[in-house]
């Protein structure tokens, strides 16, 4: 049996992060009962745990170390982290309230609303047929609205949050593992005074009962010790593919991700999935469906862009 080459390694590390990404929903059903900041505070905690360990592993902790002591990528790591800990609590808040479908939804919208977000700071110019998708994808989100009687903010601001979160990593000068790592050390103080306050200080909840689930059921501390690795493991596999195969790859494959979420949502969790939600995610696969080709078509034209390229100079050479 011939070995796997490069790229396929890379796509079979993509289905991986995906998968895992897809499924994750039922895990954290699984700690429903826990409010959703603690739990965000504990996969915050142990992501961090995760990462450093294999920094060191590495002998990579002295790139953290230099990341700390640049100005400005402290603050894009900073504007990242506040997206990227908003983005993991409006997910675990999804979950455990029954609006899994809204969740998915959210990550089907993220590539469209990154066109708008890479229009508005960034200058870029996307092309008529990925304007065409964004407004697709408007419309979709409108006429859930109105059929809803209700905008899915859940959606939105997945979609938004981790739109910005990209926006902010893209001026991150270090590596996806260093960078994430970065981010979780500046959201561990948050994190720890919230748990002090759940497990010494005896805060309560909106409902009054206390909190702090950690260290009184074996099953929810695994539960929770155990997203962190969750966490960092698609990460990594993440990070892994995008080093081996194109972006229009990479963002086909993605696609897994809500597609396994809103299987388990109407599958598994039984969630309702009415006529209105029916209209606006085939709107939605339409416009993907544009954009996905649109980006495909564009990966292709600047491979043979730089192949005549390369062609040309070692004809003049």
């Amino acid at each position: 049996m011939s070995p796997l080459s490069p790229s396929a390694k890379g796509v079979l590390a993509m289905v991986g992060a995906s998968t895992i990404w897809g499924l994750s929903s039922m895990y954290y059903k699984l700690l429903a009962h826990v409010p959703p900041l603690e739990v965000l505070s504990h996969r915050t905690i142990w992501s961090l745990v995760f990462f450093g360990l294999v920094l060191a592993v590495q002998g990579r902790l002295a790139e953290l170390w230099r990341l700390f002591g640049q100005a400005r990528a402290l603050w894009l790591v900073a504007a990242a982290a506040v997206m990227i800990s908003t983005n993991w609590f409006f997910f675990i808040y999804a979950i455990q309230i029954g609006h899994a479908v809204e969740s998915s939804l959210g990550y089907y919208i993220f590539p469209l609303v990154a066109v708008a977000v890479g229009f508005a700071a960034l200058g870029e110019r996307p092309t008529a047929l990925q304007w065409g998708a964004v407004g697709i994808a408007a419309v979709a989100v409108t006429l859930l609205t109105w059929g809803l009687g209700v905008a899915p903010w859940v959606s939105l601001a997945l979609a938004g949050t981790f739109a910005l979160y990209g926006l902010a990593k893209r001026g991150v000068p270090a590596g996806p593992v260093v960078s994430v790592t970065a981010e979780v050390v500046l959201l561990l103080p948050l994190a720890v005074v919230w748990l002090w306050g759940v497990h010494v200080a005896g805060w309560t909840g909106l409902t009054g009962r206390a909190l702090g689930a950690f260290g009184h059921d074996l099953g929810d501390s695994l539960l929770l010790i155990f997203s962190g690795p969750l966490t960092a493991l698609p990460l990594m596999l993440f990070s892994y593919a995008t080093k081996r195969v194109n972006f229009a790859t990479v963002g086909l494959v993605m696609y897994l991700n809500p597609t396994l979420q809103v299987m388990v949502a109407t599958l598994v969790f039984r969630e309702p999935f009415t006529g209105w939600h029916i209209l606006a995610f085939a709107l939605i696969w339409t416009a993907l469906a544009l954009y996905s080709a649109e980006s495909l078509r564009q990966d292709r034209a600047s491979r043979r862009s730089a192949i005549r390229a390369g062609t040309s100079g070692t004809t003049r050479t």
